[in-house]
């Protein structure tokens, strides 16, 4: 999936995404990793793990929601002005396949980014060896978030 050529707002965006990345609990949850920040563009990655999975052993699909939601947000994160938060208003989730893979990637692209209202794609892949599988996409919608108490960088 590419992404189109976006400007950052500020020059330390790449800095700004991996300090919000690591206060967040879930993700430290689920092990993940950024693995790319480029204005628009998060890849994240995290390994199978037992804690991880639903009854069959496959990744639980609420996990690979919380992933696909995070990489879309700093995606959108990335083009943010430096006094500017990002929260989901919406998604919707594709699951195309099991999610069995000894790790995960994850990728959110910026499609449409808007002053106020950011549009977003995802996608996720299983990853066993070098083979890839698309698993799972997701459609999301981002809101940039300015001057709220509480909601900050």
């Amino acid at each position: 999936m590419q992404s189109a050529l976006f400007q950052p707002k500020v020059p330390h965006f790449s800095e700004r995404v991996a300090e919000s990345f690591a206060l967040q609990g879930a993700m430290q949850t689920l092990g993940a990793r950024l693995q790319q920040v480029t204005p628009g563009a998060v890849d994240i990655e995290f390994d199978w793990a037992a804690a991880l999975t639903q009854q069959h052993g496959f990744v639980h699909a609420g996990m690979l929601s919380t992933a696909l939601d995070s990489a879309c947000g700093y995606a959108a994160f990335s083009l943010m002005s430096a006094d500017a938060s990002v929260l989901t208003i919406e998604f919707k989730i594709n699951l195309l396949a099991p999610a069995r893979g000894e790790r995960f990637r994850v990728e959110g692209r910026v499609l449409k980014p808007g002053r106020t209202i950011i549009v977003c794609e995802g996608r996720a892949f299983a990853i066993s060896g070098a083979k890839e599988k698309l698993v799972a996409t997701m459609g999301c919608t981002l809101m940039c978030v300015q001057g709220r108490e509480g909601v900050s960088g």
